[in-house]
């Protein structure tokens, strides 16, 4: 009683696949798929030593000019309400 038996299954994967639809299934699988192969790549990466990684030049210098135009930029609306 506690365990499902293979009919069971069966009509839940008819009801499932008649929700769904079949494409909209292998949509889903793929992306899960998908999904999945990048987790793993990502583990792979991620226990990588430090001189295996190519290095990355630091992103400073474009922070730094957006901040400096931010500070340029005049509120048209303050200027306007005061």
């Amino acid at each position: 009683m506690g365990s499902f038996s293979i009919w069971h299954w069966l009509i839940v994967l008819l009801i499932v696949v008649m929700v769904f639809g079949t494409k909209k299934l292998k949509n889903m699988g793929s992306d899960l798929g998908g999904a999945v192969k990048g987790f793993k790549d990502g583990m792979k990466d991620g226990g990588a030593t430090p001189e295996d990684k190519p290095a990355t030049p630091p992103v400073t210098h474009q922070v730094n000019s957006a901040a400096a135009a931010e500070k340029n930029t005049i509120d048209v609306e303050a200027k306007t309400k005061s």
